[in-house]
């Protein structure tokens, strides 16, 4: 496969089946994909809206690492998290629409993609996550990268753009503003990326579609 057309003899004819269509495509071509408003506006909402009702303490400051090796770094990153679970309404709608995104890359490009966990963020001002890589040092078991932006009314000067680094090279810089209903999948593992200093509260979705890798001795993903 090497263009479009490639893709478009099997497209759905619903409108998540050609943006994810989009998405796989893209993927497939430079390894990272950036689109407006692919979920429906009522999920962007309802997302935009809880989040800014989480309270204050359910935040936490965010680590590097995993596990055992995970570890709190300020210098590295200084936004806080908190883990979507499908034990509310708008959490159970979330992960049933990336579900149907990992059906359809799964079908599309064969990539074996077996669980997503995800996280709200919060930026404060002056909050910032350095260039990094989305997988760990003998657990490099995260496959795509996602990350949704729900920030209405972000004009380019307000900062906290999302950079990612990518050609054969990682010389090309990719900016991407966290306007609202801004959707961003990238392959985990090839595109180091960071996010610029932010100059006012900034909200997203950070999420990671996962392989099983589980062992005689650990179980994956982790509980």
């Amino acid at each position: 496969m090497s263009s479009r057309e490639s893709f478009s003899g099997n497209s759905n004819k619903d409108e998540n089946g050609r943006q994810f269509e989009a998405i796989a495509q893209d993927i497939f071509e430079q390894g990272y994909s950036i689109q407006i408003n692919t979920l429906s506006s009522n999920l962007t909402n309802r997302l935009c809206d809880y989040v800014r009702k989480i309270p204050t303490a359910k935040f936490y400051k965010a680590g590097v690492g995993r596990n055992e090796e995970q570890m709190v770094n300020s210098l590295i990153r200084s936004d806080k998290i908190s883990w979507i679970n499908d034990e509310t309404e708008i959490g159970s709608d979330w992960l049933s629409w990336a579900g149907s995104l990992q059906s359809f890359l799964n079908q599309r490009l064969f990539l074996g993609l077996f669980s997503f966990e995800s996280h709200f963020a919060r930026f404060g001002v002056g909050d910032f996550y350095k260039k990094h890589q989305d997988s760990f040092k003998g657990q490099a078991n995260r496959i795509l990268s996602l990350v949704l932006y729900l920030n209405p009314g972000w004009p380019s000067d307000d900062g906290g753009e999302l950079v990612l680094y990518t050609g054969e090279n990682q010389e090309k810089r990719v900016s991407v503003t966290p306007s609202f209903g801004t959707l961003v999948v990238f392959l985990s593992e090839k595109i180091p990326h960071e996010v610029l200093l932010s100059h006012r509260e900034r909200f997203s979705i950070a999420g990671w579609f996962r392989l099983n890798s589980s062992s005689a001795d650990r179980i994956d993903p982790p509980a």
